[in-house]
């Protein structure tokens, strides 16, 4: 199933996609984008399911904004230097554990919305990244048991800006729209091993990464594990797995974002989370 947060005529509501369809799950909600609800992670197969055969309202595709599928008060875990290729061109060292920070919902828009160029910063660097939507909640979740919490899986657009980066890692990872997610989630059942993902970053249709999820150093039940030792995590939180070599910034001359390009990350199994960059007014 794929699963999204979609707003039509200025009203926002949980979805489902199917080829060039839109259903509507749910009530329609007319709150800011940051506080409409989004409950399917909470729903079970069946649930979702049920929803599915009964919804009687649908769109086309076209018709409808595609919002970063999160609900209000989620957390967006980050791994950083998660993929050896990345962790050899930055010349760090390889981490026991997983290095993580955390993103502000607010930094991240939906398919086919602008990211923007921060005015005060020209380095505006691109990370593609495999991302997991947790659907079951949990606290010191065992790794074995890890991907049972897993709801589904997206992808993120981590926008870095990093002359920030350098002084201010909470800055330089959280500029106002500075990223996205989405375009949707894919459902768990539609992945089974997650670590069969393959993911690819487009700059101008030019591809600039790729990797594959068996290359990550902490695997995604090591994640879960590793995080809900300090936080419980809930339905709807995501965890964005790290980006692979290839970042702008780490080539000669660096390549960075610039006004009238477009970005594109596409993983395998999911689809393309696809934004055009524009200066900041």
């Amino acid at each position: 199933m794929r699963l999204a947060k979609v707003q039509h005529n200025g009203r926002i509501a949980a979805a489902n996609i199917s080829a060039d369809r839109v259903r509507i799950l749910g009530d329609w909600s007319s709150s800011p984008e940051e506080l409409a609800p989004f409950e399917l992670p909470t729903l079970s197969t069946s649930e979702l399911a049920t929803r599915i055969r009964t919804a009687d309202e649908n769109f086309a595709l076209d018709d409808v904004r595609l919002l970063p599928p999160i609900p209000p008060l989620a957390k967006l875990i980050c791994l950083g230097f998660n993929y050896r290729e990345h962790i050899e061109e930055t010349r760090n060292d390889v981490a026991e554990n997983p290095a993580l920070f955390i993103k502000l919902p607010d930094a991240l828009v939906g398919q086919d919305e602008p990211i923007l160029r921060p005015r005060v910063s020209g380095h505006f660097d691109y990370e593609g990244e495999i991302s997991v939507v947790i659907g079951k909640a949990g606290r010191h979740i065992a790794r074995e048991e890890a991907l049972s919490h897993v709801f589904g899986y997206t992808i993120m657009l981590d926008g870095s800006v990093r002359d920030y980066q350098k002084h201010s890692p909470s800055a330089g990872k959280n500029f106002w729209r500075s990223g996205s997610l989405g375009p949707w989630i894919v459902t768990a059942d539609e992945i089974p091993d997650p670590s069969r993902l393959s993911l690819q970053t487009r700059l101008n249709g030019e591809t600039v990464q790729s990797g594959t999820a068996d290359l990550m150093v902490h695997d995604i039940p090591t994640m879960i594990a590793y995080i809900s030792r300090w936080t419980p995590l809930a339905p709807g939180d995501i965890i964005a797995t790290g980006t692979p070599g290839g970042v702008g910034s780490r080539r000669s001359p660096p390549l960075w974002m610039k006004h009238g390009d477009t970005i594109e990350v596409e993983v395998a199994g999911i689809g393309t989370l696809r934004n055009p960059v524009r200066d900041e007014g």
